[in-house]
């Protein structure tokens, strides 16, 4: 567990031994897919390493729609959790398992005693800071940016063959399937995309470009 953790964590393994030795008490545990870590109002008791899978950080409404926030992958932060934990507060996010997530999960006290070593201290605020970039992008997406624009650019990440139902899109731009799925028919009938079966084939990427501008 140590050195797959350490390989995707470097900072870890240049910590001094006193502190490297606080990580004895971490617990790893594989986590299913579609399962809630945490969710809106509940207290933080740690901190996550995650060695394989991911987790989905959403915004959920009170109808039950959800904006995403973000995703931690092997290697990443996550900041809703570091927020919690500097500040002492409970979550106001809801984390879900992508797929099958094995994670290092590092007590709350521990986590404390680690951020008093420069290294470690610097890398939770360096994530923080590139998350909090990501974060305002989103929120200039979604401010400032039209729906079609969003979807347009979404696609255009994809590939050219993508698997995905309209509910997925919708999902990921925070918006409802009616309105994505009366989109990408507009998108279709102008020749941008072909609509399948949980498919959508990109036919002209460069007028998808020009839409999402």
């Amino acid at each position: 567990m140590m050195t797959q953790l350490n390989a995707l964590y470097p900072v870890l393994s240049g910590l001094p031994r006193e502190a490297q030795g606080l990580l004895s008490g971490a617990q790893t545990m594989t986590v299913p897919a579609g399962t809630v870590l945490f969710d809106e109002h509940q207290p933080c008791q740690g901190f996550p390493f995650v060695l394989s899978g991911g987790i989905r950080v959403v915004k959920r409404s009170a109808n039950g729609r959800e904006l995403p926030l973000y995703r931690v992958l092997p290697g990443d932060s996550c900041i809703m959790t570091s927020s919690c934990l500097l500040g002492q507060v409970d979550y106001k996010a809801c984390g879900i398992t992508e797929s099958d997530t094995e994670l290092v999960f590092l007590p709350k006290p521990a986590f404390d005693q680690l951020l008093a070593h420069v290294p470690f201290r610097i890398f939770v605020f360096q994530l923080f800071a590139e998350r909090i970039s990501e974060l305002m992008q989103l929120v200039e997406e979604v401010a400032f940016q039209k729906l079609d624009q969003r979807l347009a650019n979404l696609l255009l990440g994809r590939g050219k063959l993508i698997q995905a139902t309209h509910q997925q899109l919708a999902d990921e731009l925070g918006s409802v399937r009616e309105m994505v799925s009366r989109l990408l028919k507009g998108f279709a009938e102008q020749g941008l995309v072909r609509l399948g079966r949980e498919q959508i084939e990109i036919l002209d990427p460069a007028g998808l470009r020009k839409l999402s501008v």
